[in-house]
């Protein structure tokens, strides 16, 4: 697998900020986002989608188009294919979140599906987010308000450098969850012993 890291951009909620695309291999978008990065003058290296929001007779001839037709999976998860396919492993999505929530969801779904094939991190106007192993740290998060998402389910959980700390707990989306902590500490450690677990990062 190739470690270099690509990014890639999805048509929900337009960036405010837009990364360095300088530390990107490659760009990545759906054709539904290719209207707001064409404002913003980037070019993206592919472009992928069943083109319904666009003509491609309005992409470049250098840009890569890639059609994906099928209506059984979402273009996020059509572009997570490609990215594993064109062999590399970290990505960073934008525009994920905002408008239609049920896109969301359906986003954060296809994440779950790829998060043992792909490292996944979300980025909106708001939080970085992603799907965290059962032994992580978070850095440089002092002061920073941290919500712990089960997905569904996430047995013996341990932290450590936050306001409210867990002691071998259990979060439930049907019961409990760890929405709106606080990191006192610079780095936040954090253990679990069964399930899967979304964790966000406010800015």
């Amino acid at each position: 697998m190739n470690n270099q890291k690509v990014i890639l951009f999805l048509n929900g909620e337009v960036p405010v900020e837009i990364p360095n695309l300088s530390i990107y291999f490659k760009i990545y978008c759906t054709d539904g986002s290719y209207a707001y990065l064409r404002k913003l003058n980037i070019k993206p290296h592919v472009i992928s989608g069943d083109f319904d929001s666009i003509h491609m007779s309005e992409i470049p001839q250098d840009v890569q188009i890639i059609p994906t037709p099928d209506q059984n999976y979402t273009d996020f998860e059509k572009a997570l294919k490609l990215i594993l396919e064109d062999g590399y492993k970290n990505v960073d999505v934008y525009g994920a979140s905002g408008q239609q929530q049920d896109h969301f969801l359906g986003n954060l779904h296809a994440a779950f599906k790829f998060k043992d094939l792909l490292s996944i991190t979300f980025y909106d106007n708001y939080s970085k987010y992603y799907f965290v192993t059962e032994n992580t740290t978070l850095e440089n998060v002092l002061g920073k308000t941290i919500s712990l998402l089960p997905y569904p389910l996430t047995e013996g959980i341990t932290t450590e450098g936050l306001q409210y700390p867990l002691n071998n707990e259990t979060l439930s989306i049907t019961d409990r969850i760890g929405t709106r902590n606080k990191a006192v500490n610079n780095s936040v450690k954090i253990t679990y012993k069964k399930g899967n677990m979304l964790v966000f990062i406010l800015k």
